[in-house]
């Protein structure tokens, strides 16, 4: 009997990869998801898309049902949330007060949806993306309003800004830079985005900083640094994620921006690995590491991990 356990903190794409990929290599010891949502693991790119909309359910973005899971042989527990790293003893403490015992560690914690750094962001009414219930909320609030605000000149921010107008819902997209998309795709497509948006009814503030949320308790509105006010009591803010890395941070892995992995994603501990947004992996092509906000890169790193 294979008596090798291998804890994997995090229950996202990556990790279900990891898990599943585990199993097709071969691997026959206990393997060990632990997920801080109450959700089986699922994909991300439908939140900002079919699913906002309320075109797809969550059946439909889940790696596969819940049920498969144990068929597999995969031990997954959802709504436990890792607490603690002990490298000494090799154990993964938990909320519930559990320690659990490993072989192998992966972690595959992801990122979190930043917060816009500036005054009033933490008023009832200002949305961030990450979770289908964050996604629930924007659409419930957004339709209730009819008009929204939207930060970003990111993925998130255009996605977000064409699906609520598919749901008549009144959108201004609000970008730091001029064209949405164009620090990915570039001028000449960042303004067929533009123009896509625009024809379909999306008012676009463009080259404008943030300088805070106006309202009394709740969101009635964005503050632009020329002194100008975009109304809207529902604000969804796309501006970048955060890698999850307090877990390894503080059990003593190397961190940067991310945690550290070599070009294998193995950590500063040879017997900890790390995949998805959380791992700065080295690239020996381009002798630098690269930390990569994606969920091919998440899915590409789980198999490889495995």
């Amino acid at each position: 009997m294979d008596e090798r356990t291998i804890v994997i903190v995090g229950a996202g794409l990556g990790a279900a990869r990891a898990a599943v990929n585990l199993r097709k290599e071969g691997f026959e010891g206990r393997i060990l998801m632990l997920g801080d949502e109450a959700e089986v693991p699922y994909e991300r790119p439908p939140l900002s898309k079919d699913y906002l909309r309320g075109t797809t359910g969550r059946d439909d973005a889940r790696v596969k049902p819940a049920e498969a899971w144990a068929a597999d042989g995969v031990e997954l527990e959802t709504g436990i949330r890792a607490t603690e790293i002990d490298l000494r003893t090799r154990e993964v403490g938990t909320d519930d007060g559990r320690r659990l015992g490993f072989w192998r560690l992966l972690l595959a914690t992801g990122s979190e949806a930043r917060s816009l750094p500036v005054p009033g962001a933490d008023l009832a009414g200002v949305h961030t993306l990450r979770t289908f219930d964050d996604a629930d909320a924007i659409r419930t609030a957004a339709q209730a309003a009819g008009d929204v605000a939207v930060i970003g000149d990111g993925w998130i921010g255009a996605e977000v800004a064409a699906s609520l107008r598919q749901l008549d819902v009144g959108v201004t997209l609000i970008l730091a830079g001029a064209l949405p998309l164009e620090r990915f795709v570039g001028p000449e497509i960042g303004a067929v985005y533009r123009d896509l948006h625009e024809a379909h009814g999306v008012r676009i503030v463009a080259e404008s900083r943030v300088e805070a949320v106006v309202g009394d308790g709740s969101a009635a509105g964005v503050r632009l640094a020329d002194g100008s006010v975009v109304a809207a009591t529902v604000i969804v803010a796309g501006v970048g994620a955060r890698p999850r890395d307090e877990l390894a941070r503080a059990a003593g892995l190397v961190v940067t921006d991310g945690i550290e992995v070599d070009e294998l994603l193995r950590t500063s501990d040879a017997d900890v690995f790390a995949i998805g947004d959380v791992a700065a992996q080295w690239h020996p092509l381009l002798g630098a590491r690269v930390r990569v906000e994606h969920w091919d890169t998440a899915r590409r790193h789980g198999i490889a991990v495995a």
